[in-house]
């Protein structure tokens, strides 16, 4: 019965096929979801009630709906249809929009649960519904098919268990991984042949982390149980697909919506940018202004009563004392109710429409398209659109981000000698002719180094890859194989052609290497690993009995195999800094020397060592190892123990250099990034010599910049000498620009003890780097800025899983789709290619989509008080009363028809600059950070243009009326309906004219969408006034017949477009001097941006700065503590040779990659020149 003994709420126990052992007498099936997938929001009975609660959330549906309820309470001025028919509207639109959404996510739901799958019941193969699949099932999958669940894998066609699988849709990463079966399964291969395993797995809950599994599994085999420990790579995810195998059995263990893909499509860390922030401050502003507007009506009605009931022709009612109270807040609640249109209740859904089809745009800018792999950038959301107008800071990782990470295997250090590749052969450094000389005999220690990069790796081998990939003309072609020719493969096949397959391009770098040098890799069969040996016909064989892979906290990664002479190896490679303190034998001072120099010349480095082990040895680490692998509780700390526990007394053997080159165009993006006011801090996991390197080689570091450096303290108040040492210098001379840099080893320090004093120190500088940084390090320095005292607006760009922390924790997110996977891209906001391609993002996009969402924002609340200011007027001149000016039907079509559709346009199609110039000259960035054109400032502004619109609005009409002259021919004079109509007149024309005035882009949808406007204002108005409507329909219409007496009187078309003109005069002259004092700012500035980047390049002329050599054939060996002095000639020589890709003339023509998608004319271009 011990089978049935249950285990802590944290695991769960699985059956293999649902098949309990036969010691169990009572077995009582334990309940899992279902495979049934459901990523809908909503059903046919939820949706109405769940829709409804979401949308009155916000507050400004929520304050309409209240509105309604009050005018069906009470006796309101105007109908209440001129409230509620609004927020029906608007509710509608968005729930007609949610819905469209949702049905498409049930529709894509039903086509997963329907989808066929075979599983194993009863001794026998049926074909289900893939939502019928229950745990402990056996699930066999085919090959190009997606798993339907999580499995454990149980076996495959392969002889060794083996199989290879893509997780594109789960994590973008496009390499084959493989997959292995515990050996005590993977011998059953049939359907019938499972009725003979028992086997039970245990493993953790369910839980989001992709690359994390807690399990094992125990198989009853003669008489006794084997137990065996299940990880990440026993593990199949609902989502991955498998390749190259033709088929898989699997035990599920997470089902529905307890698979890892289910659980982390529910995690979305939620984002709010300023403008968001800015506009509900702003509408709460405005309900304060209607609530004192109604108040200022209120007491104005009750202090003049008494003088009122004077007058014979008003009624007198009857109050006690100082009035009643209920009578006072009905009256306030009837002018809240007059008032309340001063609200925009069609902003949020302009808004959402706006930015889901400006987050297109970034989709379909084919200038962020990179053609040569056929990536399109792509908006994972389209909330943050704005903010990439507004980030003040930059926190990028440098290898595959500034890199290509194309690694490209250079020099190597072996015992003590350098070596390096020429023409693909290994060659000694400055060998005894002054020359590389080619090596043509490995010596022992030589064997013994590349036995350690031929091993210790987690490449596999793909054989006669034949998968078609599309070539850039749409026909079919094939993966590129390596050859090699009477070799026998792991598989007993000849001539087989196969390619290397790496999750990381350094491995892939090295063991090319080591074939090229005749070493070469032929894979694993049944634990033994293969490699063939330079002149040696026969292959040797390696047993693999442990691998303690890579983690970013240990930085390096060990294995433990045994050789044809049953001899025992640790054979360990990693970074220095990890692999060096652990060393005990060889040439420890030699090699770092030779890392160092690696490390000036910018490459990066791995350092190698093995040690031998005892049988006793073997034996006391095996068992440390399983008891670790074997635990289901706190596994992650126990391993870690034990690999402290086994790496160490090593054997150095020596030290490899790769090469990694930069980006292209990057030195040019950070120089606009620099003119744009946006600091770059690099965070990398590299050492500080090769960061720094590579900081010079980009332009984040320049020559004349002073460095200031914080690496290798070792206790907390050495780290805050050297801070406040550094600050002091700051302090003392801040003419002088600086750069900081810092290691992960002191950074610790720095965070934990002295976080102010460090955030001051990096804040004065022009750019900071840090090296040697995990994950969490990257995240906690982005939190710290972006929760500083000026709040900036940060931004993150990185490419691996390792950046992922930092991506998520900036306000925006950017990730390079690059080729340490695509979990960054996945987990980011905005996504592209290349890292230049984020000048155009954010200069261009980021400046575009922040003028277009702060205009229409601003606008909207103008336009609202234009449209109700004259109704608070009005309650002056008519005593006091609630009687509406407008009648109902302006009041309901006013922001949905007659203002709407302009803004729209203007907010998806507006661009103030031209893209060109935008890229030419990055300090107009500067002119639109920190939220400048929605602070108070700009909003008083925009309020009172609209005070002054509705002032000459009204007041115009009223005293063009009088009340003596005749303005029809008939001698009749303008009633009260007149006078509203002729205000709401003005009032359209003033709105939309205001709004052409700030427009400088035209197209044919602008021109276009100001024709439907008035083409509507007029047609609704002619039907609603010259129709008669039956009461059914409209209860009342006072508007009957006005419209058409107003239109046939010439005075009051006059009296319209003079008060029109009035309205916008100012306007008009504030854009003509603001447009001649951009063209006179505009020519100052190119004038000055030329002569700044002349000093630039020039520098400074002193030698108060650390000059770094950047040339890969000529290094100096003292670049960082010898000084040199550099003529202004020699500057300006070397200044000339770099291309000024983004710093181009005006009438140059814009370079390939800094074109308008949509192709501008060239009579526009210049126009908006």
């Amino acid at each position: 019965m011990g089978w049935m003994k249950e285990k802590t709420t944290q695991t769960r126990r699985i059956y293999i096929g649902n098949l309990p052992p036969p010691d169990v007498h009572v077995y009582i099936p334990k309940h899992y979801n279902t495979n049934q997938v459901v990523s809908s929001k909503y059903t046919v009975f939820t949706f109405i009630p769940k829709n409804l609660f979401e949308q009155f959330r916000r507050i400004a549906n929520f304050y309409f709906l209240c509105i309604g309820l009050i005018q069906l309470t009470i006796d309101t001025p105007v109908t209440p249809a001129t409230s509620i028919l609004p927020l029906c509207f608007v509710i509608f639109t968005s729930a007609v929009k949610q819905g469209y959404e949702d049905w498409l996510r049930h529709r894509m739901d039903r086509e997963v649960n329907y989808s066929p799958a075979m599983v194993i019941r009863d001794g026998a193969m049926h074909r289900i519904h893939s939502m019928e699949i229950k745990v402990g099932d056996i699930v066999k999958v085919f090959k190009n098919e997606d798993f339907p669940c999580d499995l454990v894998m149980l076996s495959s066609s392969e002889n060794n268990g083996t199989c290879t699988i893509t997780t594109a849709n789960l994590d973008g990463e496009t390499n084959l991984k493989t997959v292995f079966s515990t050996p005590d399964t993977q011998a059953f291969r049939y359907a019938d042949e499972f009725d003979s395993l028992e086997a039970v797995i245990e493993c953790h809950q369910p839980i989001a982390d992709l690359y994390k599994f807690v399990g094992n599994i125990t198989v009853m085999k003669d008489g006794s149980n084997v137990l065996r420990p299940l990880g990440p790579e026993n593990l199949l995810l609902r989502g991955a697909r498998l390749k190259n195998t033709k088929y898989i059995y699997g035990c599920a263990i997470y089902t529905g919506q307890e698979t890892k893909m289910a659980i982390n499509s529910k995690f979305t860390k939620i984002k709010f940018s300023r403008v968001e922030r800015a506009m509900n401050s702003f509408l709460v502003v405005f309900l304060i202004l209607m609530f004192l507007l109604s108040s200022i009506a209120t007491f104005f009605k009750y202090r003049s009563r008494d003088s009122m009931y004077k007058k014979r022709f008003i009624h007198h009612e009857d109050y006690s004392g100082i009035g009643d109270v209920t009578n006072i807040f009905e009256e306030f609640l009837m002018f809240m109710v007059l008032l309340n249109y001063i609200i925009p209740i069609s902003l949020y859904v302009t808004v959402e429409i706006q930015k889901f089809v400006g987050s297109l745009f970034f989709k379909w800018d084919s200038q962020l398209c990179d053609k040569s792999l056929h990536l399109q950038a792509k908006a994972n959301t389209s909330d943050l659109n704005e903010e990439l107008g507004q980030v003040e800071y930059l926190f990028s990782d440098k290898t595959g981000t500034l890199t290509m990470n194309m690694m490209e295997f250079r020099q190597c250090s072996i015992n003590g000698i350098k070596y390096e590749e020429v023409d693909q052969h290994l060659c000694l450094c400055d060998g005894p002719t002054g020359d590389s000389e080619r090596v043509k005999r490995f010596t022992p220690l030589m064997e013994d180094f590349f036995t350690v990069l031929t091993l210790c790796h987690t490449v596999r081998l793909d054989y006669g890859v034949t998968d078609d990939l599309p070539s850039k003309k749409g026909k079919k072609m094939r993966k590129s194989t390596t050859s090699l020719p009477k070799v026998s493969s792991s598989r007993g096949r000849l001539n087989d052609t196969f390619e290397y397959q790496a999750s990381s391009p350094d491995e892939k770098a090295l063991i090319e290497a080591c074939k090229r040098y005749g070493f070469v890799y032929l894979g694993t069969n049944n634990e033994y690993m293969e490699v063939k040996f330079p002149n040696e016909t026969e292959k040797r064989r390696f047993r693999l009995l442990h691998l303690l892979e890579f983690d970013p906290t240990r930085k390096r990664m060990s294995l433990i195999v045994q050789n044809s002479k049953d001899e025992i190896y640790l054979l360990c490679k990693g970074a220095e800094a990890a692999v060096l303190d652990r060393v005990t034998s060889g040439l420890k001072d030699i090699t770092l020397k030779h890392v160092d120099e690696y490390a000036v010349l910018g490459l990066r480095t791995l350092v190698i060592a093995h040690r031998k082990l005892s049988v006793e040895e073997y034996e006391e680490i095996d068992k440390k190892i399983m008891e670790a692998k074997t635990s289901l509780d706190y596994r992650k700390e126990k391993m870690e123990a034990v690999f402290d526990f086994v790496e160490k007394d090593f054997f150095l053997l020596g030290a490899t250099a790769v090469e990694d080159k930069l980006q292209e165009y990057v030195p040019q993006t950070f120089r606009s990034l620099r003119r744009a006011g946006i600091k770059v801090w690099v965070l990398t996991g590299d050492k500080a010599e090769t960061a720094v390197n590579i900081s010079h080689s980009a332009g984040h570091f320049q020559a004349h910049m002073l460095e200031l450096w914080l690496i290798n303290t070792t206790t907390s108040t050495t780290c805050a000498e050297m801070l406040t040492q550094h600050y002091r210098r700051i302090e003392s001379n801040k003419k002088e620009e600086y750069v900081f840099v810092i290691d992960g080893h002191s950074l610790v320090f720095a965070m934990q003890d002295h976080k102010n004093l460090f955030l001051s120190l990096c804040l004065c500088c022009d750019s900071v780097l840090c090296c040697r940084m995990s994950p969490v390090q990257k995240a906690e320095v982005v939190h710290m800025v972006k929760n500083s005292k000026e709040k900036p607006v940060t931004a993150a760009i990185g490419d691996g899983a390792n950046d992922v922390s930092m991506i998520q924790e900036a306000h925006v997110g950017l990730g390079i789709m690059g080729k340490e996977g695509r979990q960054a891209s996945t987990c980011s906001d905005y996504s592209f290619a290349k890292f230049h391609f984020i000048l155009r993002v954010l200069l261009v996009h980021g400046h575009f989509y922040y003028i277009r969402i702060a205009n229409l924002v601003q606008y909207f609340f103008y336009k609202n008080i234009v449209f109700m200011f004259p109704q608070f007027y009005f309650i002056f001149y008519s005593s006091y009363s609630s009687q509406a000016l407008y009648d109902g039907l302006f009041l309901v079509f006013f922001n949905l028809t007659f203002s709407s559709l302009p803004i729209l346009i203007y907010g998806i199609f507006e661009q103030h600059i031209s893209q060109t110039v935008l890229l030419q000259y990055p300090e107009l960035y500067r002119k639109i950070s920190r939220n400048k054109l929605l602070d108070w400032k700009h909003f008083l502004l925009w309020t009172s243009t609209g005070v002054w619109h509705s002032l000459v609005a009204y007041l115009g009409v009223f005293h063009f009326i009088g009340n003596t002259v005749f303005l029809h021919p008939d001698g009749k004079m303008v009633g009260m309906w007149t006078l509203g109509s002729m205000v709401f007149t003005i009032v359209v024309v003033v709105v939309n004219l205001k709004l052409a005035l700030r427009t400088y882009h035209w197209c044919g949808l602008t021109l276009l969408s100001y024709i439907c406007t008035f083409a509507a204002f007029i047609v609704t108005t002619f039907i609603f006034s010259d129709i008669k409507w039956p009461k059914i329909l409209m209860e009342s219409q006072a508007l009957y017949g006005v419209i058409t007496n107003l239109c046939i009187s010439a005075n009051i078309w006059l009296a319209i477009v003079i008060l029109s003109i009035i309205c916008l005069l100012p306007d008009f002259v504030f854009r003509a001097f603001s447009d001649i004092y951009f063209v006179k700012q505009e020519t100052k500035r190119r004038i000055q941006a030329d002569d700044a980047a002349c000093l630039s390049k020039l520098g400074p002329t002193d030698n108060s700065y650390l000059y770094y050599d950047m040339s890969q054939t000529e290094l100096s060996k003292n670049a960082y503590t010898n000084r040199y002095p550099e003529t202004a000639e020699t500057r300006l020589n070397t200044a000339a040779k770099e291309e000024p890709i983004f710093e181009l003339d005006i009438t140059d023509p814009v370079p390939l990659e800094m074109t308008n998608p949509v192709e501008e004319s060239s009579e526009e271009t210049t126009r908006q020149s």
